[in-house]
């Protein structure tokens, strides 16, 4: 393991794309062995991801598996990465999750199966790097890079609007790239000011970043939050998420929900917050007040949606608006919440979509008037489902309540926001979650089974529950025993907040 630790993280990076490059070489015709292909790839890669977590030391401070080298001599521009408790847990999501997508798409997908299988693989290479890069400009291709995948698994493989969706989600997410593009300029500008050379290195830039003037700081604050805020969604920029989460494949909204989204949160956390620091302090009661927007905004539209996709879409802004909340909050009860919500969105979101796939695969339809009494006929799925619901109602015992309660009870904790009624106001969208979810589930599972072609249906097989079982364990796990990810992550949360900290004794004696 000591020879292969400092190239791990690398490894884990790109052995996705070269596999996906594997995959070229492979006759089209043969589909079985594509598919086995892509998914013992995705396993090995997660496999990886698992040398990574139990190879990493949480009593350690900084960066761990770091790499560095030039890349770019004349603008100091390096190929660095490195992860801390934050990082390691998103990657862990990622390489968790892709695989099950994948194996979610081995019946529905079968028009240009190998091209849909390389997306996917390069996909998660740019997903992967993003959570890894310690170098803006490597960030920037890395989020970029992730960007091209998804634009052609909607637009190709995805419903009747398609095109729509794909362009629509491009347009927006470039927007916000070209935003944050701006500002790591800028930000490498100012190094020269202050260091005497370009450079995109995270590590140097907190550091300029710091010392630049309170209004170039604030610019340079929004630019990088609107373009995190477009891909979290959070509210008004989530217009972009119900369209792109309906007409993508099952396996593609499950990349969506679980890993995609949280590159905006995470960007937040990373970046946002590090870099400007007294910024985002200043902002904090604005961020927390448009998170808490989106809270009920997400749940009051998911009540209302007759399609099951549409409502699993909505409830993702009302869920990732808690995480914001949760990280602008500035307590480590809070931030600890935001990180471990971000992970069970994932896994109780990605099996909600998997689960409306699964039924839409054999009914062909999402539409819950469609529907009604199906525990007499599926009682596997109709179990599986309540499960899932309730976790992502946030059930105790189960992981949404974990990151529900962190972040409420450090929202109501903190120093920053200093009032009662964002608490209030959030733990609101806990009661609307089981409103809409319930009524779904109600709607769906209970009542008479009236639907002629609601009669012969199959209830799922050995595939479909094995995709489900794995994400079914790590919900109860992280419900019961959440310290097994949390002793990962807090000294890095710790050392987000010590540097907030900081930024705010400076800015109170000024």
């Amino acid at each position: 393991m000591m020879t292969i630790k400092p190239y791990l993280l690398s490894t884990v990076i790109f052995f996705p794309l070269f596999g996906s490059l594997i995959l070229l070489f492979i006759n089209k015709e043969k589909k079985n062995l594509l598919k086995y292909s892509a998914i013992i790839i995705s396993l090995i890669t997660f496999l990886l991801s698992l040398f990574l977590f139990f190879e990493y030391r949480e009593n350690q401070l900084g960066f761990q598996f770091i790499t560095k080298f030039d890349w770019i001599k004349g603008l100091n521009i390096s190929y660095h990465i490195g992860i801390d408790g934050i990082s390691l847990l998103l990657i862990l999501l990622t390489t968790f999750i892709t695989p099950i997508a994948l194996l979610s798409s081995w019946e529905n997908i079968t028009h240009n199966l190998k091209e849909y299988l390389f997306f996917f693989l390069v996909l998660e290479t740019g997903m992967i790097g993003v959570f890894a890069s310690l170098d803006l400009f490597l960030f920037y291709i890395f989020w970029e890079a992730m960007l091209i995948p998804m634009y052609f698994i909607i637009g190709i493989w995805g419903g009747e609007n398609r095109i729509y969706a794909a362009v629509k989600f491009f347009l927006y997410t470039m927007f916000g790239s070209l935003l944050m593009l701006v500002a790591i300029i800028a930000l490498g500008v100012s190094a020269m000011d202050q260091l005497g050379y370009f450079t995109t290195d995270y590590l140097l830039l907190k550091k300029v970043a710091l010392n630049l003037p309170h209004s170039t700081q604030l610019i340079m604050f929004i630019a990088f939050t609107v373009s995190f805020a477009i891909k979290v969604p959070l509210f008004p920029f989530h217009t972009w998420l119900p369209d792109a989460h309906v007409e993508a494949p099952t396996a593609g909204s499950v990349i969506l929900a679980g890993v995609l989204l949280k590159m905006g949160t995470y960007g937040l956390l990373r970046f946002s917050l590090t870099l400007f620091p007294q910024i985002s302090i200043e902002l904090a009661p604005t961020m927390s007040i448009i998170a808490i927007i989106g809270i009920i905004y997400g749940a009051l539209v998911a009540m209302v949606q007759p399609d099951m996709k549409k409502l699993i879409a909505y409830s993702s802004v009302s869920h990732l608006g808690f995480v914001v909340l949760g990280i602008f909050a500035f307590t480590l009860e809070s931030q600890q919440g935001a990180l471990i919500q971000m992970i069970n969105h994932g896994l109780s979101t990605g099996a909600l979509f998997l689960l409306v796939g699964m039924i839409y695969d054999k009914r062909h339809t999402r539409m819950i008037s469609e529907f009604g009494g199906l525990a007499r006929v599926v009682p596997i799925y109709a179990t599986i489902l309540l499960i899932v619901s309730l976790s992502s109602i946030g059930l105790p015992g189960l992981n949404g309540f974990i990151g529900e309660f962190l972040i409420l009870l450090g929202t109501f904790k903190s120093s920053v926001l200093n009032s009662y009624w964002y608490t209030v106001f959030a733990a609101t969208g806990v009661i609307f979650a089981a409103v809409y979810l319930l009524w779904m589930y109600q709607r769906v599972i209970f009542g008479k089974l009236e639907n002629p072609h609601n009669k012969d249906l199959k209830d799922l097989n050995k595939r479909e529950i094995g995709l489900l079982v794995p994400i079914i364990v790590l919900i109860v796990w992280i419900g019961i025993y959440p310290s097994t990810f949390l002793s990962k992550s807090e000294l890095s949360i710790k050392e987000i907040l010590k540097e907030v900290v900081s930024s705010k004794i400076e800015l109170i004696s000024k």
